[in-house]
């Protein structure tokens, strides 16, 4: 199963785990401390550069179908991370707000491009769907080696090295990630679909660079712009499931099933990621503000670095999950991937009913110990590994091959509008610069704001196991896709 190259991929996997979440994990500070931000704002640009970079992947798949490639655009993708976090350290270092916009603006393309590229060439250097379909998982968790090591690591390197040494240190990761592609070139090019290994036109070059400036131009004025940009997130979101659900009205009803469960599948995660992204903004906010304490006593943990136990515990979850559902696959019970993402509720909602009443019941010192975030955190990467890993491999599994990176990208549409959305909802409980944090104010504005959540998980349920009974109808066992595997591959594949 394993090569050279699918390793050599999954090395740059870890590469841009650190560098992404190394900056993901300070930005927050760097906002309110070094820029000046107010918690509100701040929780904006943190959640807008979580979500945007994903809404670019609809721009990604199509370069990437038509004009370059999934190689060059992954590729360059990782040199645009390079030189965003060169300009992220600029902005640092002389304290320039727009520097430091314009840095994340260049990231959150690059992120962008990345993310419909990556799949579809990481699938290409395995020899089988089996082994693709256990390598994807494999690759999961070490991109979450990667965010583990920099959500943990990164707080506490800003004390000594400060901000602008933390962005060199990504940047100079992002770099070495850029060289590996360049290393693994010939050979990536011989497995890679034919546009890879034909000659771009000085055309599309051209298209290319003039597309790609006028995009990151727009992703620079949506940063500087928030209350227009996240109206041009929803309109570009939007546009680009309303375009995949008029290509699903024209194809034949085969292919119209089966891009109806991938739309089904889109929307569901749209709902999860409403929760995902809390970690990046409410609950990062929380935790710098009233968690406190070395974890078990002995393991010293920033605040903002408790979203390290989200990484830590999806690299126990993967395998964990996998088990479980193995056995259960021996015992002949099969689950589709709709009814595992209502699972993924069912511990979304358990880990936000635990923040509720951890928030409600706080004491006069108004602290929460680290040991309660590493238990909400241990049921939302349960919930994170399977609609995460799961949810993609489902897509490529049915998408017709002539839109398989713009159906991938949509995806990361879903991530790019629950972003948004989840950033803006978090805004409700933003304080002033200055304002105590109280007991009164934790219980009831955090509480309440908790509570609401943890219901609405709990509903989630519900609709995400009626949604697995209709994609049973609309794919059929005819057309499921785990039909013919091994039994133990079946829980991966699953839609029927």
């Amino acid at each position: 199963m394993w090569n050279r190259l699918n390793s050599s991929m999954m090395l740059c996997q870890m590469m841009f785990g650190m560098s992404f979440y190394g900056v993901m994990v300070v930005l927050t500070r760097f906002f309110l401390e070094d820029l000046g931000y107010s918690e509100a704002d701040t929780m904006m640009v943190v959640g807008a550069f979580s979500a945007i970079g994903p809404l670019f992947a609809i721009a990604g798949g199509f370069i990437t179908d038509k004009f370059l490639g999934a190689y060059r655009s992954l590729t360059l993708a990782f040199l645009c991370f390079a030189a965003g976090y060169t300009m992220l350290v600029l902005g640092a270092t002389l304290l320039n707000v727009p520097l430091s916009l314009a840095g994340i603006a260049l990231a959150s393309y690059a992120r962008g491009l990345m993310f419909p590229s990556y799949s579809p060439l990481f699938k290409r250097t395995f020899a089988s769907e089996e082994a693709f379909e256990k390598g994807y998982a494999v690759n999961y968790s070490i991109n979450n080696i990667g965010a583990f090591l920099s959500q943990y690591l990164f707080p506490l390197i800003v004390l000594i090295i400060g901000f602008s040494g933390s962005f060199i240190l990504c940047s100079i990761m992002a770099v070495l990630a850029f060289v590996l592609m360049l290393i693994t070139r010939k050979p990536l090019l011989e497995v890679s679909s034919e546009i890879d290994r034909l000659a771009v036109s000085n055309k599309n070059w051209l298209l290319f660079t003039i597309s790609s400036a006028a995009m990151i131009g727009l992703v620079f004025f949506m940063f500087t712009n928030m209350e227009v940009g996240k109206n041009i997130v929803y309109v570009i979101g939007l546009g680009a499931i309303g375009y995949f659900i008029s290509l699903m009205i024209k194809a034949e009803r085969h292919e119209s099933m089966k891009m109806g469960a991938i739309l089904i599948m889109v929307l569901l995660t749209i709902a999860f990621f409403v929760y995902y992204g809390q970690m990046m903004t409410s609950m990062t906010l929380v935790t710098i503000n009233i968690m406190r304490g070395d974890l078990f006593g002995i393991i010293p943990i920033a605040p903002e670095a408790s979203m390290a136990m989200n990484p830590m515990w999806c690299m126990v979850a993967g395998p964990l999950l996998a088990l479980v559902f193995s056995a259960l696959e021996k015992r002949n019970i099969h689950f589709t991937i709709a009814t595992k993402v209502g699972f993924a509720f069912i511990f979304t909602a358990i880990a936000f009913g635990i923040l509720t009443l951890a928030v409600m019941t706080v004491g006069t010192d108004v602290v929460i110990r680290p040991e309660v975030f590493l238990a909400i955190h241990f049921f939302l990467a349960l919930a994170e590994v399977i609609v995460g890993s799961m949810v993609v491999a489902f897509i490529l599994s049915v998408a017709p091959k002539r839109i398989e990176a713009f159906s991938v990208s949509l995806f990361s549409v879903a991530m790019a509008l629950s972003g948004v959305v989840g950033a803006v909802i978090s805004t409700t409980i933003a304080v002033e610069k200055g304002q105590e944090i109280t007991q009164d104010l934790v219980q009831n504005l955090y509480g309440d704001y908790f509570l609401l959540l943890t219901i609405m998980a709990v509903v989630m349920v519900g609709v995400a196991f009626a949604a697995s009974r209709l994609i049973k109808k609309m794919i059929g066992n005819d057309d499921d896709p785990s039909q013919g595997m091994p039994t133990e591959d079946k829980a991966v594949a699953a839609v029927g």
